[in-house]
């Protein structure tokens, strides 16, 4: 099989040291369970939690993603609308970080992970665990 490559596991969530597990029990699309995530990784069984309160970390990177996402929504209105009042620019702010906040909670813990969680990519994982051994 061939090796997934970072930015793909990265964007599909999955296990930094196989590639192939989950990191989220439900889809990363999902506004299910958005804060919950695998203890171990299902495939390769990776410990994904290495400590209790390990992601508390990621609401930096989900703030700064806030953020972005709220300069660029500000920054287009005010290219695409001339004296548009406050009110569109709060209401499409609030509606812009609705909608995308299971992938901003979401993939700032896959960041996080992938930055801090010190997994390293091991290729002989994702064989084994192919093979059923784990």
């Amino acid at each position: 099989m061939k090796n997934k490559s970072l930015g793909a596991a990265m964007l599909q969530g999955k296990c930094p040291r196989c590639r192939e597990g989950s990191i989220f029990p439900t889809g990363i699309f999902s506004y299910r369970k958005l804060t919950e995530v695998n203890h171990k990784c299902p495939n390769c069984n990776a410990v994904l939690t290495p400590e209790p309160d390990f992601f508390y970390g990621a609401m930096y990177i989900s703030y700064a993603f806030s953020v972005a996402l709220m300069v660029t929504v500000f920054t287009a209105i005010n290219v695409l609308v001339d004296h548009a009042p406050l009110s569109t620019y709060l209401i499409t702010i609030i509606i812009s970080n609705a909608l995308l906040l299971p992938l901003m909670l979401r993939y700032s813990k896959v960041l996080y992970l992938y930055w801090l969680g010190k997994l390293k990519y091991d290729p002989e994982k994702v064989k084994s665990s192919q093979n059923g051994i784990r």
